[in-house]
């Protein structure tokens, strides 16, 4: 279980050093951000877990959407909504939903497991 959370905190510091290098404005580090701690008056740089987890399953919804839309348009017979480009707007709305799951039945899975530790 131990191995599992450590890959989980690898992968985690791994894309925060990938997004930090890509931005240039967050230097990487081992503390976790709880937004708006450091005082009155001082804002977060980067957005909190919360913020990123919803901003996430926005996106994973917005890919739905215009996966669904552009079927709706092909079954309508519009001319810009080709198979190809329906076909491939699903299979990025499904990746995009079982990562989301995947990273949901991780979370849940270390969340047991911080739970199980004895004190």
């Amino acid at each position: 279980m131990t191995d599992a959370i450590s890959s989980i905190l690898s992968q985690i510091r791994a894309h925060e050093m990938r997004t930090g290098a890509a931005r240039g404005d967050v230097a990487p580090s081992n503390a976790i951000d709880v937004g708006g701690v450091g005082g009155p008056g001082k804002a977060a740089a980067t957005p909190g877990f919360a913020e990123t987890l919803s901003n996430t399953i926005d996106k994973v919804s917005a890919t739905q959407a215009n996966a669904g839309a552009l079927q709706h348009a092909f079954e309508l017979g519009d001319p810009r909504a080709d198979l190809a480009r329906v076909m491939v707007a699903m299979q990025q709305s499904q990746v995009a939903f079982r990562a989301t799951v995947e990273v949901r039945n991780r979370l849940v899975q270390a969340y047991q497991d911080v739970m199980n530790m004895p004190v």
